[in-house]
């Protein structure tokens, strides 16, 4: 019996391949997003001090929306105003080996349209 490829393992294998080529600096941190069935999470990280200078995700009290997709929307326009606060414009995006599409998609999308440049 053939047995199928483990989704998460192909996953955090693209996701290395992907953190191989970008880091995040003082001057352009990284945003990296990990996504559970239930929860969103972002990050802002600077790579060089090993520091996350702000963080969101669905748990916390700011973030709305009924669908997965509106609260990840939601979770991408607080993560870029909690980083206009402490000074951050530009970001390295860092989808975290899943596909650009539905969720992370619309985490992207939000923080562009709030401030984040990538």
């Amino acid at each position: 019996m053939i047995s199928k490829p483990d989704k998460n393992k192909t996953r955090q294998k693209r996701h290395l391949r992907v953190r191989n080529k970008i880091s995040g600096t003082a001057k352009c941190p990284r945003l990296n997003v990990y996504r559970s069935n239930k929860n969103i999470y972002a990050q802002v990280i600077d790579d060089v001090a090993g520091v996350t200078l702000v963080s969101a995700s669905t748990l916390d009290s700011e973030v709305k929306g009924n669908t997965k997709t509106e609260q990840a929307a939601s979770v991408g326009e607080v993560v870029a105003k909690r980083a206009e606060k402490k000074g951050i414009k530009e970001v390295v995006f860092d989808r975290g080996g899943y596909l650009y599409h539905g969720r992370i998609e619309a985490l992207a999308e939000a923080a562009r349209k709030n401030g984040l440049d990538f």
